[in-house]
């Protein structure tokens, strides 16, 4: 649609003006003035207020509670997981047999052990069994 508008030609998109009318129950020259004041041809007063208000109001994206976290202060305990310490102690003894000097830093989860100049260190990470479909 060509809307002749303080002299100037401007093209409308028809299916906008049909579509505006529809959802918003709006005639065709309400229509036509929203179109206008959206794509910055007219200025809406209230809109333009809002728009300063808007923009004068700072967000602050580093959110901080004023309360404290509920922390108690005590680390978490684990349950101990026999299974892998015995994995533990059978690769210990084995080292041990193999005549390696093991170290355990860890009795369910670490293993340090030394072979000449170099040394290495085994952690034992039980996987989680998959998720069921």
């Amino acid at each position: 649609m060509r809307y002749n508008f303080n002299g100037r030609n401007l093209t409308i998109p028809d299916a906008e003006i049909e579509n505006n009318m529809k959802l918003l129950s709006l005639s065709r020259d309400e229509a036509i003035q929203m179109w206008l004041e959206d794509n910055d041809y007219l200025i809406n007063e209230t809109v333009e207020e809002l728009t300063a208000k808007a923009k004068s109001v700072k967000i602050s994206h580093d959110a901080h509670s004023d309360k404290p976290r509920k922390n108690s202060g005590k680390p978490r305990e684990r349950k101990p997981d026999e299974e892998k310490e015995n994995i533990i102690q059978i690769l210990a003894k084995a080292l041990e047999s193999a005549g390696i000097s093991a170290e355990i830093a860890n009795k369910s989860k670490i293993i340090m052990f030394s072979i000449g100049e170099n040394h290495y260190k085994l952690d034992l990470i039980k996987q989680r069994p998959p998720k069921s479909k």
